[in-house]
């Protein structure tokens, strides 16, 4: 039988850490991470397995549904918005075609067992873009659903990642004989910034001003 557990890929990054406490505190569900990197031995022992690989392998995923009856997934791998001005098509197979793999293996966990898979996915600020710094100025508070033309690689592939999460919500597969959506439970939020006191800040644009806090506090200039 089938052990339903919570998914968190990118464990290891500034959020990750976090979260593992917290889901380990609460303890109503086993915890299944998947990173390209190992985790740090303090928030490994606190997971029940540790799966090093990426969310791009297909196996691996295949693996997971095979073995777990996975209810809820925390998607927080991702090429940062740095890395993915300087590697492109990198950046679209990770933040892109690892989120879509995601979000059919939740299609298909949520058929499997019944009931919808919550999927919780951290967006970014870099989903907007103004154009000049005169429009920035003179546009004030901005809504949730203005100047949504990013400028950045990491920008376009958080909204397209937005959109393809409503659609698998609402919208997947509509010329179906039977409704097909509704399985994936898709929920989004765009952070615009993070600031995490257990992790080194990881590549991302808005991430000079955590590197100072660290520094700070370590004495350094």
């Amino acid at each position: 039988m089938r052990k339903p557990v919570v998914v968190i890929t990118g464990a290891g990054g500034e959020i990750g850490h976090g979260l593992i406490d917290r889901l380990a505190e609460q303890g109503d569900r086993r915890i299944v991470t998947i990173d390209v990197s190992r985790l740090e031995d303090s928030i490994a022992r606190k997971v029940d397995r540790e799966i090093t690989g990426s969310i791009v392998d297909k196996a691996l995923l295949e693996r997971v549904m095979a073995e777990f009856e996975v209810d809820r997934i925390f998607h927080l791998a991702a090429l940062l918005s740095t890395r993915s001005e300087f590697t492109p098509v990198a950046a679209h197979e990770v933040n892109v075609e690892g989120t879509l793999h995601l979000l059919e293996f939740a299609q298909h966990e949520a058929e499997s067992h019944g009931r919808p898979v919550v999927f919780i996915y951290p967006s970014s600020i870099a989903a907007y873009g103004l154009p000049s710094l005169q429009v920035k100025s003179d546009a004030g508070r901005v809504s949730e659903d203005q100047y949504l033309h990013p400028t950045t690689m990491y920008g376009c592939n958080k909204l397209y990642c937005e959109m393809l999460g409503d659609y698998y919500a609402r919208h997947y597969k509509q010329l179906a004989a039977e409704r097909m959506a509704g399985r994936v439970d898709f929920r989004c939020l765009r952070f615009p910034g993070l600031i995490s006191g257990a992790t080194l800040p990881a590549g991302g644009t808005s991430d000079y001003a955590p590197e100072m806090i660290h520094a700070a506090a370590k004495g350094e200039p």
